[in-house]
């Protein structure tokens, strides 16, 4: 949870689905404590910074870090924080009287700017270049196999990735610790087993996966051998003590249990979280639609193919299970 709250302090978009509830809280306590500032009790700087300063550092931080307020002042009625997370500045709010703390204020006439119209879509944003070219590109994906956001990221690159065909490297991993308990280990045992036996299906069932969250009848429309399959997860959960681990709580990383099978790839790259996008061992921030990362991963080719030429979705897939779009881009994440 800390993990996951410290990711949305340094992230400098949210998903669409809460802009408007934001706003709501935002506006909503300007008009209250401009209008009722008589009946509150508020806090004077010094003491609104020591109180900003723990709430963050007990709450909101991981790994025992430390934030710190480099500066406090007040705008639009609210205390307005300058808060040092890891050599990061990040501005954050907090109503005068100390009891609401906003992690990020979003501002409209800059967002607006951003896109051309007030609508904040991932369309509109330039797709992610990468640095570092090759002949053919290695592309990394680590997800949890029941992370919304990974599972999004999931839908926007299958397209992509089989448009290129055979021109590109392409392979999912899974993060060394699952946030969705023990169906999330079990499914990540299958679908690994599944890439490792028979890759040649493996697409047809995660698609199946990917639109209705259920393991069972994407086995069968898939025509998985569940045979060779259950050999496998059987081999590898004992290689990597997967299940005894979760059910004894031994090498757990923080309150989340370990899923090993890909850890040595998870340290190389300092993986945090699901979905974290790796294109010739350089960590790419993409877009999540079809077409974004196809333009993405065709920018890492020495030589690009006319495959980079296809025409694909520039619509961003909803989060979680499901093949719906969703109304604009994100880059949240599991951590």
């Amino acid at each position: 949870m800390k993990k996951s709250i410290k990711r949305f302090i340094e992230k400098n978009r949210v998903l669409s689905r809460i802009l408007p509830i934001i706003l709501i809280i935002i506006l909503g306590t300007i008009g209250y404590f401009s209008f009722s500032s008589s009946r509150v009790k508020n806090l004077n700087e010094s003491a609104a910074k020591e109180k900003a300063v723990a709430f963050v550092n007990s709450y909101l931080m991981a790994d025992g870090s430390k934030a710190s307020i480099v500066e406090i002042t007040k705008e639009y009625g609210l205390y307005k924080l300058k808060v040092d997370i890891t050599s990061n500045i990040v501005e954050s709010y907090m109503t005068r009287d100390g009891k609401l703390f906003f992690p990020q204020a979003l501002n409209i006439d800059e967002i607006n700017g951003q896109t051309g119209t007030g609508n904040n879509s991932a369309a509109a944003a330039p797709s992610a270049e990468v640095s570092v070219k090759s002949d053919k590109p290695a592309i990394e994906l680590f997800v949890m196999s029941h992370c919304p956001f990974g599972t999004q990221m999931e839908k926007g690159i299958i397209p992509a990735i089989e448009a290129l065909g055979n021109s590109v490297d392409f392979k999912i991993k899974f993060n060394s610790y699952a946030m969705h308990g023990e169906k999330e280990l079990q499914e990540q045992l299958n679908q690994y087993c599944i890439m490792k036996q028979q890759p040649n299906l493996y697409y047809s069932y995660l698609k199946c996966f990917l639109a209705g969250g259920e393991s069972e009848p994407c086995l069968t429309s898939a025509k998985i051998d569940k045979g060779n399959l259950s050999t496998c997860v059987e081999s590898t959960d004992k290689e990597y003590k997967v299940m005894d681990n979760f059910k004894n709580k031994v090498d757990y990383q923080g309150t989340y249990p370990s899923f090993n099978v890909f850890k040595a790839d998870n340290e190389k790259y300092n993986v945090g979280g699901s979905p974290t996008l790796i294109i010739n061992g350089q960590e790419i921030a993409a877009n999540r639609d079809a077409a974004s990362l196809l333009t993405t991963i065709c920018s890492a080719f020495n030589n690009a193919p006319d495959a980079c030429k296809a025409t694909l979705s520039s619509d961003t897939p909803s989060a979680g299970f499901g093949t719906g779009t969703a109304s604009a881009g994100t880059d949240a994440s599991c951590n």
